[in-house]
């Protein structure tokens, strides 16, 4: 089953009068919605007896959780400092990600820095190899496609990253995939050249599941990624439409977050309309 859900609360949300993410889930559920990914992007501030109320009441309505880990990692770090806080961050995600029962964690890779980009990625891939050992699964970590060019995670690097154990799914942004390739991701047949090359780097199995950021984000020749925007700013990409058509012919089953600005929640339903269209 593919499920669809938000990154974290829209506008709606506030604007109905709700205040509390324990109050997200029956209103989701109201939506058709069936995941929800909880942000720790600021950092990982909830108590565990939030966590654990939050996991109870999206398990209700059966409402699939991830957390997205907090922006100030970096992989590829070199100061002794910020590796360790890095560290304490992930441990920090993993750690209420297990209270609330959320499947995954959503981890950006980090900058490049002042270096060559393959000597931050040999230092990235070292750090996560020794991150692994301290976790209890690797199924719980999904590194993210990057949406900026100077910062480690493109396709190529997301597959090394999942190549370092065969459990971990990745996170795959297509908005930020079509951001730092400057608009490419505009046809089916893009999106169909990116499962494949997936498939032939992490296997099908992983592919057919693999953890879903989608919205439209404004970029830049230069920099990649500037903004996300909602569904209706058309005048970048990518099309939603246009990964539909791949999803059926490969009989994928991923999780597809919206992280659409704002609007994020309306976004995933009407994503999941166009869908349900298709079938």
């Amino acid at each position: 089953m593919i499920r669809f859900g938000p990154a974290g609360n829209s506008d709606a949300f506030y604007n109905e009068g709700y205040k509390r993410t324990t109050e997200a889930f029956a209103w989701l559920d109201k939506k058709g919605l069936n995941a929800f990914e909880y942000q720790c992007t600021r950092g990982v501030l909830l108590k565990q007896g939030t966590a654990e109320e939050i996991g109870m009441e999206a398990g209700k309505f059966d409402i699939r959780l991830s957390l997205h880990a907090p922006y100030y990692i970096n992989l590829a770090g070199t100061e002794k400092e910020k590796i360790a806080k890095s560290y304490e961050h992930i441990e920090k995600s993993i750690e209420a990600a297990l209270w609330m029962n959320a499947k995954r964690v959503v981890v950006h890779p980090g900058g490049i820095g002042k270096g060559s980009r393959d000597a931050a990625m040999k230092r990235a891939l070292i750090f996560f190899k020794d991150i692994l050992k301290t976790i209890p699964s690797a199924e719980m970590i999904a590194p993210e496609l990057m949406g900026k060019v100077n910062q480690l995670g493109n396709l190529d690097e997301i597959i090394k990253f999942c190549g370092v154990d065969d459990r971990i799914i990745p996170t795959i942004d297509f908005g930020h995939l079509n951001a730092r390739t400057k608009g490419a991701l505009n046809s089916q047949d893009a999106f169909e050249n990116v499962i494949i090359k997936l498939a032939g780097g992490i296997g099908w199995e992983r592919t057919r599941n693999l953890h879903v950021h989608f919205s439209r984000i404004e970029f830049t020749e230069m920099g990649g990624e500037k903004r996300h925007l909602s569904m209706e700013d058309t005048q970048f990409g990518p099309d939603f439409n246009d990964f539909i058509p791949i999803l059926l012919k490969f009989d994928m089953q991923p999780v597809i977050i919206s992280e659409s600005r704002g609007t994020q929640a309306g976004d995933a339903k009407l994503m999941k309309e166009r869908y349900l269209e298709c079938v």
